[in-house]
């Protein structure tokens, strides 16, 4: 498994699947298992029986994990790969297709 790229709060793009070229904020990464859970994508529905948490129940809407190979980062406005610089000995995430430091 290689380097995870993304992080928490990041704009991505989605690239394959049903949800192709929808774009949302990092939610959560699991990067043990390579999945990331973006804002808006990814959409199931769970039915929820009545408890204490959830007095109503019903259908509940909400995000599903997709594999991280299915996201891209969006830089400016335009998906980009993610590299790795120094600089003043600390190591930065960079934009590849225009070199600027991204955090």
């Amino acid at each position: 498994m290689s380097a995870v790229r993304i992080k928490k709060n990041d704009l991505v793009r989605v690239i394959a699947g049903k949800d192709k070229d929808k774009e949302g904020k990092v939610l959560s990464i699991d990067a043990k298992k390579g999945k990331v859970v973006v804002e808006g994508v990814n959409m199931i529905t769970k039915h929820a029986k009545p408890s204490a948490a959830n007095q109503q129940g019903g259908i509940l809407h909400h995000e599903a994990p997709i594999d991280i190979s299915n996201v891209m980062y969006v830089h400016n406005g335009k998906t980009t790969k993610i590299g790795y610089t120094f600089q003043d000995e600390k190591k930065v995430r960079v934009a590849k297709s225009t070199g600027e430091v991204i955090d």
